[in-house]
């Protein structure tokens, strides 16, 4: 993962470790001023979820997209947690360019909605046909910090699920995918796509990969079924009754 710091001349932070801590100390893996940060201020680890923040109990509150966490919150690749005045933007490893993308024919488009989890539009779902265009012209306005617009379109080409943004990537507030800025890319379910304070994640079942059947394994044969054929353990059974028997009556005997 990459952490980006938004309109600020900080270098990109990488991590690849399975837990991240944030904060002011020295003894963290990534350090903030004192003034933005308490000296353990929250911590970001890896599980079978995703990314889960947790915030430490000597921190102040964090936000993630603008909302306030107080104590823990599930992270995506696109989201900006906001620790004073300090934003780091999520970004995934991988770019859009470089993913393997299932390919469906013409006929075959399937369910797709745009789900608006941050910013104005948050709550609303946005389903998409052959087109959904968001901006100016478009169904929906992309309101944006001092005054700029932009537009995003999403459409079905050549099987795939396309979008193009309508402004450049030099853009004070671009598009991105999975926090990284593009004019174009190829969306798979679950990518996040994000303009300025809004957030959208794609949804689109009919693009997952279908899941893998699996045999069950055999049940475990039972000690009979191992011991041999059912007139061989009738046998044993019998043979030992008898013995049993004689060493009764032995003992009678000599009683």
């Amino acid at each position: 993962m990459r952490i980006e710091f938004p309109h600020s001349t900080r270098a990109v932070f990488h991590w690849s470790q399975a837990q991240l801590r944030i904060g002011s100390e020295p003894d963290n893996d990534l350090i903030l001023a004192a003034g933005q940060a308490a000296p353990h201020h929250l911590r970001i680890h890896l599980d079978r979820r995703g990314w889960v923040l947790e915030v430490l109990p000597e921190a102040n509150r964090i936000y993630v997209n603008a909302r306030p966490v107080r104590e823990r919150a599930i992270l995506r690749a696109g989201d900006v947690i906001s620790v004073g005045d300090c934003r780091m933007l999520l970004c995934a490893d991988q770019m859009p360019a470089g993913r393997a993308l299932p390919a469906l024919a013409e006929q075959e488009q399937c369910t797709v909605a745009l789900r608006a989890v941050a910013g104005p539009l948050s709550g609303q779902v946005l389903p998409l046909v052959d087109r959904l265009e968001l901006g100016p012209q478009g169904r929906l306005p992309l309101d944006l910090p001092q005054g700029e617009t932009t537009s995003v379109a999403i459409f079905w080409r050549d099987g795939q699920l396309c979008l193009e943004a309508g402004q450049v990537i030099e853009s004070r507030y671009p598009v991105r995918i999975n926090g990284t800025a593009l004019r174009q890319a190829t969306l798979l379910p679950g990518d996040q796509i994000g303009v300025g304070m809004h957030r959208f994640i794609v949804d689109a079942p009919g693009l997952e990969p279908e899941p893998e059947f699996t045999m069950p394994p055999p049940p475990e044969p039972l000690p009979e079924d191992v011991a041999g054929p059912r007139g061989e353990v009738w046998w044993l059974i019998a043979t030992a009754a008898v013995l049993a028997l004689g060493i009764a009556l032995l003992l009678l005997l000599h009683s």
